[in-house]
């Protein structure tokens, strides 16, 4: 992406339905912004061009699938030049869903997905700690995941209210 590209309020529309549902047809969509399917396809192709979409996906919710364990993992190495080959031997551990340079007390923040506690604890000290280059790891397990949600996309109907406005609104939804 050479820059950031203007997203009118249309632009910012489509993008509001895709983030609450990436299987929407083009063509509802297009009956929703009062303009064509040919229209549609080609403004999410240039969002797709610009790298402001990436791709869409199915969400799999890990407890329907028995990772009832998230938890947080904060790792520091030894020295920060251990972070590439940390990050590409984390790579290869299934149960790490994302993998953040961070700053802080902290190198890397990992989520981690378990069946349980063992599996988490032999994820920690089989894997994780024997990465080359680790000083230590700290763990926080997740309770409750209160919500989720994609970045906030302005559409027509939020960009009329205040910034409060706007947030409750947001979480009236």
């Amino acid at each position: 992406m050479a820059g950031k590209i203007h997203l009118d309020n249309i632009d910012q529309k489509i993008l509001s339905y895709l983030i609450k549902n990436a299987r929407m047809p083009f063509l509802e969509i297009a009956r929703e912004c009062g303009i064509s399917g040919a229209a549609i396809h080609q403004r999410v192709k240039k969002m797709e061009d610009a790298g402001i979409i990436d791709g869409s996906r199915l969400i799999v919710k890990p407890k329907a699938l028995g990772y009832d364990v998230c938890a947080f993992v904060g790792v520091s190495l030894i020295q920060t030049s251990y972070y590439t080959e940390a990050v590409e031997v984390i790579k290869r551990i299934p149960e790490v869903v994302e993998c953040h340079f961070v700053t802080g007390d902290y190198a890397v923040l990992l989520k981690i997905y378990c069946r349980d506690n063992d599996h988490l604890l032999d994820v920690l000290v089989n894997t994780v700690q024997k990465i080359p280059g680790v000083a230590r790891t700290e763990t926080l397990i997740s309770l409750d995941q209160a919500f989720e949600r994609q970045v906030y996309v302005k559409d027509k109907k939020t960009a009329k209210t205040s910034k409060k406005g706007t947030a409750a609104k947001e979480e009236n939804e």
